[in-house]
């Protein structure tokens, strides 16, 4: 008898996990926040699941940003993509570590493993024609403009808290160590991936990976694996519990499941908007009709319920 397939499962959440908007950003909570992480991913993998865990990085760039800033008359800053290589290095060193301890005190014999992903973004995508994602420290309008100049970077006016550069945020097409992770993910290592969306290059004309200075959704690039891998459950984590009709009106409803037909139709009404549930709900949306069977929505404190149908959002093939 053939041995059962190996259940598959690909968990995607905010870097706000190990970096909380209330903490000052010190090492020693991000690790405490990582611990937090790795109890909650241990937990899904002691319910059959072989997993792949793609994190945001967002708010750990930008403080890197600002320490680049702050040295810049001493040490030469890197650009975006070297700071995303380092933030997805050091933020899956962090939950490496301890996932390997939390396996290790629930005597579980298991490897895991952190991979420091390049993914591949179109160089003609017509988001670099008009970037439009914050990234970095606020400066004064003449720094900025400096700095335009100096660098050729894209700068606006934030909100009068002051300038910022803006990057584009190109849709992935393609994940590099795609097979090495289904490999990995395969023969039961857990794998971390595509921090933060992963490192953003282009083929250049010579047709070799060039590096690029943009950001990366990281529920589009999660997406992207869990269709080229092949995923059974596809887990967004967010801040909500579950996806809601209305969201913050009178009539606000909860939606316990939705087929995909139906996600894609409250898309084109605006019910999720582009800043907040949008992506989420697209990067699902890509999965499901890519041949994914199930996407679960929900948030950390009640992923243990969702696994069992009693919390979250499920959105499923139409007629499922």
């Amino acid at each position: 008898m053939a041995p059962a397939k190996r259940r598959l499962a690909l968990i995607a959440f905010g870097g706000n996990a190990l970096l909380r908007e209330d903490q000052r950003g010190l090492q020693e909570e991000q690790v405490r926040n990582a611990e937090k992480a790795a109890q909650l991913m241990v937990g899904v993998a002691a319910k059959g699941y072989e997993l792949i865990i793609v994190h945001g990085n967002g708010p750990q760039v930008g403080n890197l940003l600002l320490q680049q800033e702050e040295a810049a008359n001493k040490i030469p800053p890197y650009t975006l993509d070297l700071c995303d290589a380092m933030t997805e290095g050091s933020m899956g060193y962090m939950l490496e570590r301890a996932i390997a301890n939390e396996l290790r005190r629930r005597s579980i014999d298991k490897d895991v493993t952190t991979i420091v992903s390049m993914v591949l973004v179109d160089r003609n995508d017509p988001a670099f024609e008009k970037p439009t994602k914050p990234v970095g420290p606020y400066y004064t309008k003449f720094r900025a403009q400096e700095l335009a100049r100096k660098k050729k970077w894209t700068v606006i006016e934030d909100a009068g808290r002051g300038w910022r550069k803006v990057v584009a945020s190109p849709k992935p097409i393609d994940v590099v160590a795609k097979w090495v992770i289904k490999d990995l993910v395969e023969a039961g290592r857990i794998v971390i991936a595509a921090g933060g969306g992963g490192i953003p290059v282009i083929l250049n004309n010579r047709g070799l990976y060039e590096g690029v200075e943009a950001v990366i959704d990281k529920d589009y690039a999660s997406s992207l694996i869990a269709r080229e891998v092949g995923v059974d459950l596809f887990i967004i984590l967010t801040a909500i519990d579950r996806v809601c009709f209305n969201f913050g009106k009178p009539d606000q409803r909860e939606l316990p499941e939705i087929t995909v037909d139906e996600a894609e139709r409250y898309l084109q009404e605006g019910q999720f908007p582009a800043g907040s549930m949008g992506p989420k709900i697209k990067a699902a949306v890509e999965y499901i009709r890519a041949g994914g069977k199930e996407v679960l929505i929900t948030d950390a404190n009640h992923l243990k319920a969702a696994l069992l149908g009693r919390a979250g959002t499920r959105i499923i093939r139409s007629g499922s």
